[in-house]
């Protein structure tokens, strides 16, 4: 009786944006705006949460009526990897500790690289791994164009043993040494 409404609702398909614990609003702001939001949700996806690190931008929280992007929003939660397991595309800004969980788990990731912090690699590390075809990679200013063409079938498993090229470039990242 009460549940027949819920047995004919779409599948519930989670994006999750996670910046870090870093300033990353330029992010957060792209992701917030209605052309992103139609394009995730034009490719299937119901929910957006986004977890939003240090930023000050706070994103507009929708419950999913009438057709649109059900959006949520925290800025700190012990259990990201929680977040992580349930999502059916991640995007995470490309020094987030999250991004080899997410390829591990074989979810789709998209890769964000905050130009503001060039210095520390990350444009490196976003092209290392897009040459392996485990994600996508783009800037703030190119998120919507990359989930337009995003064909989620087309990339490749990680292979969690061969991941020797990119610890060494997160390391230099983090500045540890080679070793």
């Amino acid at each position: 009786m009460g549940d027949s409404g819920d047995s004919v609702k779409q599948e519930k398909k989670v994006v999750f944006v996670t910046v870090g614990t870093t300033l990353f609003d330029a992010l957060v702001r792209t992701v917030d705006t209605k052309e992103v939001k139609q394009e995730l949700l034009r490719k299937g996806y119901t929910d957006l949460v986004i977890q939003m690190g240090r930023g000050s931008y706070t994103p507009t929280k929708c419950d999913g009526e009438h057709g649109s992007l059900a959006v949520d929003y925290f800025t700190f939660s012990p259990s990201i990897a929680d977040h992580l397991r349930s999502a059916s595309l991640v995007i995470s800004h490309a020094g987030s500790g999250s991004i080899f969980e997410t390829l591990q788990l074989g979810k789709p990731l998209i890769v964000v690289v905050n130009e503001d912090l060039m210095d520390n690699h990350q444009s490196e590390l976003a092209e290392e791994l897009a040459e392996r075809k485990h994600l996508y990679c783009a800037h703030p200013q190119t998120l919507h164009q990359t989930i337009s063409d995003m064909n989620v079938e087309s990339l490749l498993p990680y292979p969690s043993g061969d991941a020797t090229p990119v610890a060494k470039l997160m390391n230099t990242f983090l500045g540890f040494p080679d070793d």
